[in-house]
């Protein structure tokens, strides 16, 4: 079975179009189609010294393309790209790049789709609500529920809170959003690693989780009552639990995923465990989506200096999540 998958460079401006061109210099196990301007990606390998040719993709051919070989379904940026210089008129071009795969894996053309990084300010600014890839994509296959899980190595950090203000966190923390993000991470854990009875981690929301409602009461009202329900119906979930002590050693032994309640509670810790080959999944969607771990790095762009490494771990964990997937099937 030969997975095809859709790859989005982000970021014309960013460093994105040029990890997919790194990429394409490796060896695959799998069909890959970068939806991208063929322009933007041969003058970035150009700066780059690197050698690749482009073939238009035929969506009924599943050859596996040697190294320095890419596929490409075209399409053209509003304005020439600059690497490191943003140009707002691009934005339009990013999102088309995005609804191209998506649209693409719904009709089942690609099997799965992995994203580089995008500006999520250059296309908020052109008046378009944008938040990030995860909200992009539910809203685009109108699911109602997504869950942001980042992997790296054995270490998963799943989120009840993503892209929203830190002062508007507490107000989410309600009974009904984390019951539900903890059935999707269950779910996902089972559907895309094939981990039948996972062992969770819930994070607490306050500092030492509220200290016996001292530091808030949020872990009393709302994550205890729901870590207590999720035990009772046969789940394995142990906390709330301070969040400064969950990611020891001991405390990870054993576990299969954390749970954290907002982004930077639990993405700087997996990002110094992992930086650099930790990848971004979005458990919930009806498609498979796999993504990097990092931004635009607009200052690295065009110098050779940026890493694929994440990128190369993104397109593993979505073949292996199609191979899981197809074997289900």
């Amino acid at each position: 079975m030969t997975a095809r998958l859709a790859i989005t460079p982000g970021e014309p401006a960013g460093i994105g179009p040029e990890l997919v061109v790194q990429l394409a210099q490796r060896p695959r196990q799998s069909c890959w189609v970068a939806i991208a301007d063929p322009d933007l990606l041969a003058e970035r390998a150009r700066m780059l010294g690197l050698p690749l040719t482009l073939i238009d993709d035929d969506p009924d051919d599943l050859e596996v393309d040697a190294p320095g070989v890419l596929r490409v379904a075209a399409v053209a940026t509003s304005v020439p790209a600059q690497a490191g210089q943003l140009a707002s008129a691009n934005a339009a071009y990013v999102l088309r790049t995005l609804d191209l795969a998506i649209d693409g894996c719904m009709a089942g053309d690609y099997d799965a789709m992995v994203t580089a990084p995008v500006h999520k300010g250059v296309i908020a600014g052109t008046g378009v609500d944008f938040t990030g890839h995860t909200e992009y994509l539910a809203r685009r296959t109108c699911t109602d529920e997504v869950l942001m899980v980042l992997v790296a190595d054995t270490l998963r950090v799943a989120l009840v809170t993503t892209h929203v203000p830190l002062l508007a966190v507490p107000a989410l923390i309600t009974r009904d959003r984390v019951s539900r993000t903890l059935e999707l991470l269950f779910g996902g854990l089972r559907k895309g690693f094939g981990i039948e009875q996972p062992q969770v981690l819930v994070a607490g929301l306050n500092p030492h989780a509220g200290e016996d409602g001292h530091l808030g009461r949020e872990e009393i009202d709302v994550i205890e009552p729901v870590c207590r329900a999720a035990r009772a119906a046969g789940r394995d979930v142990i906390g709330p639990l301070p969040a400064d002590t969950l990611f020891t050693p001991a405390r990870l032994a054993g576990a299969d995923a954390v749970l954290a309640m907002y982004h930077d509670q639990g993405l700087p810790v997996l990002k110094h465990a992992g930086f650099g080959r930790a990848v971004n999944l979005t458990f919930g969607l009806p498609i498979i989506r796999t993504s990097v771990d990092h931004g635009t790095a607009l200052d690295l762009a065009g110098s050779g200096q940026a890493d694929a490494g994440s990128l190369a771990a993104a397109v593993a964990a979505a073949e292996t999540m199609v191979m899981r997937s197809k074997e289900i099937m």
